[in-house]
């Protein structure tokens, strides 16, 4: 089977996606190992996600990401049982 140009770009997207999951799962558990609070991890991730987001691709973008993740905390996405890494 051949697969379009569309389609490894999809797949090479979904694993960079995946190896940044599992870059920031460790980091989250080494920040808890070291007795730092959920939330302050949590604050600080998104502080830098951010402040990267605005550096490389201005405003516009950051903002557009923070629409997608709040339609998603909405849509119920980070719920327990629905997460997928």
């Amino acid at each position: 089977m051949e697969h379009g140009v569309n389609d490894i770009d999809a797949l090479v997207r979904e694993e960079k996606r995946l190896t940044a999951v599992e870059s920031h799962s460790e980091a989250w558990a080494e920040g808890l190992s070291a007795g730092i609070e959920p939330e302050i991890i949590a604050e600080a991730a998104l502080e830098t996600a951010f402040g990267e987001m605005l550096r490389a691709n201005g405003e516009t973008s950051a903002l557009a990401l923070l629409d997608r993740m709040r339609e998603k905390v909405i849509a119920g996405a980070f719920e327990p049982e629905r997460l997928k890494h």
